[in-house]
């Protein structure tokens, strides 16, 4: 299918779809909003008082729902490259997540705090060659498992966005070496036809007990 046909086949996709519509309607930013309401229905990731940070959250649907969950009670961090149009109870900081700068402004706000919750939806963009952007999306998901790991309370939960295929069952193993507990999760408002899944692991290990990447028996 060519490039034109294809753009045309995702934009009526998308303009049908059903979690689209009902994001318009229901005010949030994104479809992907119904994915993380699914998941924490069933897994009840929120609860007043938590600090959040959202990984990779323009243009805000994941941080409205954190925003919900909360009540005001708690405090949301939200950190993107792009811009993002602001948000009660969010505070937001552009800039790469890995980046010294970022980070500082991330400990200024969190002040000397981790955080019990912390999300990753990100996917790169896509350039159309498979094996390249699954190895991109891993990249991404490595970046943000590094982040978890330094930055969470020992019983806080870090929920990422994976794609299966290459790659899937070397980070799961990585999850796992690094969390007492790892689950899958594929929300129904995640496409049928599109490989995400996304994984839910609580209990940070002991630190001092483990490596990074290190496969525990």
């Amino acid at each position: 299918m060519k490039r034109q046909a294809k753009t045309r086949a995702w934009h009526h996709r998308h303009v049908n779809d059903l979690y689209v519509r009902q994001s318009v309607e229901q005010g949030y930013r994104s479809r992907a909003a119904y994915k993380l309401l699914e998941i924490d229905a069933r897994d009840h990731l929120f609860r007043p008082g938590q600090l959040v940070v959202d990984l990779g959250c323009a243009p805000g649907g994941w941080c409205q729902v954190a925003a919900q969950r909360l009540r005001g009670q708690g405090a949301i961090v939200g950190i993107d490259l792009l811009d993002m149009v602001g948000l009660n109870h969010v505070t937001f900081l552009r800039g790469d997540f890995t980046e010294p700068a970022v980070l500082n402004q991330l400990s200024a706000v969190l002040n000397g705090r981790r955080a019990d919750l912390v999300l990753s939806d990100m996917a790169p963009n896509i350039t159309g060659v498979a094996v390249a952007d699954q190895a991109r999306a891993y990249h991404l998901a490595e970046l943000a498992l590094d982040f978890a790991a330094q930055w969470l309370k020992p019983d806080g939960a870090f929920l990422v966005k994976v794609f299966q295929g290459a790659g899937f069952e070397d980070y799961l193993r990585r999850l796992r070496a690094n969390f007492r507990n790892v689950v899958t999760r594929k929300p129904k408002a995640s496409r049928d036809a599109s490989r995400e899944v996304y994984l839910l692991a609580r209990g940070l290990r002991d630190a001092a007990s483990i490596e990074v990447g290190q496969e525990l028996d």
